[in-house]
């Protein structure tokens, strides 16, 4: 196979926050073409989990997103902040941050992009079992989650009815209800 890599000529910051960064690049081709601007968007790595209950219930959010003006269904997540040791640590944290939830077992399903011709970071997804509720939900400023328990089915209906809409959950759903042989 050829390597079809990029060498990356220039670089420059367009923009710096915490959650977003936009630089543009300046890349040569194998072939030798330039490409100029290319716009690369970074992000810190995200964390997702297909999360169940003891007894076998699948925790929901609902949350509005600005980017669409709407409220919808979601899997718990977030960014891997700098503190956190390892990605299971961050999807922990983030699960009983938002939740109010912790688990007595993480399996690892894998990583997704959601777009990788601009976007420079990974989501790692996992299957999160055993959740207890143990606490309060600890939000941050900018989030307003109600959590929806519901089973198995009821979860498969909603994903037959394309009624969880933010892809990269949808591709960590069918992960792990492929884990739990409910496909």
């Amino acid at each position: 196979m050829r390597d079809l890599s990029w060498k990356t000529l220039k670089s420059e910051y367009l923009f710096k926050d915490m959650w977003f960064t936009v630089r543009k690049d300046t890349c040569e081709r194998p072939d030798g073409q330039i490409v100029s601007p290319y716009y690369v968007y970074e992000f810190p790595n995200w964390v997702t989990a297909l999360a169940l209950t003891e007894d076998g219930q699948v925790i929901l959010e609902r949350q509005y997103r600005h980017g669409l003006g709407e409220s919808h269904l979601e899997i718990p997540g977030g960014c891997v902040d700098d503190t956190d040791a390892s990605n299971e640590e961050a999807i922990a944290r983030e699960l009983l941050e938002e939740t109010g939830y912790a688990f007595t077992k993480f399996e690892y399903l894998g990583k997704t992009s959601a777009n990788p011709s601009t976007n420079n970071n990974m989501m790692h997804m996992y299957l999160a079992t055993g959740g207890k509720k143990v606490r309060e939900q600890e939000l941050d400023d900018n989030e307003d989650i109600e959590i929806h328990l519901v089973s198995i089915d009821e979860l498969k209906r909603l994903l037959d009815n394309n009624e969880i809409i933010q892809a990269m959950h949808v591709t960590a759903l069918y992960y792990g209800l492929k884990k739990l042989g409910a496909l």
